[in-house]
C-alpha cells in the first residue's frame, strides 16, 4: 500500500471513528438518562463505570485495528484493584480521560462543569457518579464522599491540557482533596507523539498517524499534612520527570 492510498485510508477512517464514538456516546446517554432513575444508586454507579469504560475501550481497540493508534496503557491494570486513591496523570490531550478510564473501572472522574453539560456525556457522567467542578466546596465534599466509599478519583492536577512545558503549574484542588480525604495520590505519566487534541487542536483537524500512547506508573505520594506542601511535592516530581527525553514513547506498543 502506498503512502498515499494509506493516508486517504486512514483520513477515512479517521472520520468514521469519529462518527462512531459520537453516535455511541448520543444512544448511550439516551439509554442510561432512563437508568439513572430505574437503577439503586450503588448499582448505577458500578454498572455506568463499566459502561464508560467498556464503550472507551471499544473505541480505541477500533483506532487499533484501523492503524490509528498505537497504545501501551498495561500498566493502568494494577489500579483496578486499587480502593480510594487519587489517580493524577499529566493532561497533553483531550483523549487522556477515555484512556485511564478504559482500563481501570472502580474510578469516579472530576469533570469540568462545561464537559458535565455535554449532550454526548451528561447521563453517562451521571450514573456513574462523577464529579462535576463547579463550586470548590462542592466539589471537594463530593470527591471524599467518593474516596471514603472505596472508589478511586480521576483528577488532572493541571486543570486543564498542558499548554507550559513540561507540565502547567498545577491547581490546589488535588491537594486539598488529598489533605481532607487523607487519600494518597498515585502519579500516572501519559506520553504522546502527537499533537492531536491538545490545547487549540479541534477534534475534526487531521494528524499523522498511528498516535502513540503510553502510560507510565510514577510515584505514590502518601498525604501531606498541608495544601501546599501537597502541590509543591507533585509539581517538582513532574517537572524533574517529564523532561524531553521522556516525551518519548517507546518503539513497541501493545493493543488493549
Amino acid at each position: 500500500m502506498t503512502k498515499f492510498v494509506l493516508r486517504f485510508f486512514h483520513i477515512i477512517a479517521f472520520y468514521l471513528v469519529l462518527l462512531w464514538l459520537a453516535l455511541m456516546l448520543l444512544i448511550g446517554n439516551f439509554v442510561v438518562f432512563f437508568l439513572y432513575y430505574a437503577l439503586p444508586r450503588d448499582t448505577g454507579k458500578t454498572f455506568g463505570r463499566k459502561l464508560n469504560s467498556f464503550v472507551f475501550r471499544l473505541f480505541l481497540n477500533g483506532c487499533c485495528h484501523l492503524g490509528l493508534m498505537r497504545l501501551d496503557l498495561q500498566a493502568l491494570d494494577t489500579l483496578n484493584a486499587e480502593k480510594g486513591i487519587i489517580i493524577a496523570p499529566n493532561h497533553p490531550s483531550m483523549l487522556d480521560a477515555l484512556l485511564i478510564l478504559s482500563r481501570i473501572q472502580n474510578t469516579s472522574c472530576l469533570m469540568k462543569a462545561s464537559l458535565w453539560g455535554s449532550t454526548f456525556l451528561h447521563s453517562g457522567a451521571r450514573l456513574a457518579g462523577y464529579v462535576r467542578n463547579d463550586s470548590i466546596k462542592n466539589m471537594v465534599r463530593r470527591s471524599v464522599k467518593e474516596l471514603h466509599s472505596d472508589s478511586n478519583l480521576l483528577i488532572f492536577p493541571e486543570g486543564t491540557r498542558t499548554v507550559r512545558h513540561p507540565i502547567n503549574r498545577l491547581k490546589s484542588g488535588v491537594g486539598l482533596i488529598s489533605t481532607k480525604a487523607q487519600a494518597p495520590i498515585q502519579t500516572v505519566l501519559l506520553l504522546t507523539d502527537s499533537p492531536y487534541l491538545s490545547k487549540h487542536w479541534p477534534i475534526w483537524k487531521i494528524p499523522s498517524f498511528p498516535i502513540s500512547f503510553r502510560a507510565v506508573m510514577g510515584q505514590r505520594f502518601e498525604p501531606a499534612g498541608k495544601t501546599a506542601e501537597m502541590i509543591n511535592l507533585l509539581q517538582n516530581y513532574y517537572d524533574r520527570t517529564l523532561d524531553d527525553s521522556f516525551h518519548q514513547p517507546r518503539a513497541a506498543y501493545t493493543q488493549l
